[in-house]
């Protein structure tokens, strides 16, 4: 296959990237935490734990409002990041993601999300925590890194199962040049 620019693509016939997987994860994790944990549960905002801004008050609900927004904003971009991800790996060739392949790359994606957003925002930064609304906050922020932590496990497992079925129908490396390509 060659490319628009008439170039020879060597990724024909190239296992599926894990970068869609993981980025649609990433965003899909983002939209669950701020949909079930800031709107519908109104356990947090993104800055409700930044004294500056108390939920309390209408500014500072209206702060918490704007932050919570730009964050949804970017877990869209990781969204259709992966979208973008997705199609350009098909215009390549590459084969299709097994379905244990794709749900274990979102599912890492997913607990990479908690991970990150965890240590960062619960703990480092100290901005929020998974449950504002009580005084001792630290067991929901250690159970929070613990799914993620989990997540991210039962998703790399689940993506190597799909990475063996690949191999097991016989699927193998065609080297560049080779006619095949």
């Amino acid at each position: 296959m060659t490319t628009p620019g008439g170039h020879q693509d060597s990724r024909i016939g190239e296992p599926p990237s894990r970068a869609a997987g993981l980025m649609y994860g990433i965003g899909l994790g983002g939209f669950v935490d701020g949909i079930v944990l800031h709107q519908l549960l109104q356990w947090h905002h993104m800055v409700s734990d930044v004294s500056q801004y108390p939920v309390t008050t209408v500014a500072g609900l209206e702060v918490n409002t704007l932050a919570d927004g730009f964050f949804h904003v970017a877990t869209w971009l990781f969204v259709v990041g992966a979208s973008i991800v997705t199609l350009a790996q098909w215009r390549q060739g590459r084969l299709a993601p097994s379905w244990a392949f794709h749900l274990g790359g979102v599912l890492m994606g997913w607990g990479l999300f908690n991970l990150a957003e965890g240590l960062v925002d619960h703990q480092l930064l100290g901005v929020h925590h998974v449950r504002d609304d009580l005084g001792g906050p630290l067991s929901w922020d250690i159970g929070f890194l613990l799914f993620g932590a989990a997540l991210t496990l039962g998703g790399w497992v689940f993506q190597r199962r799909g990475a063996g079925q690949l191999g097991r129908q016989g699927w193998q490396q065609v080297p560049v040049g080779h006619p095949l390509r």
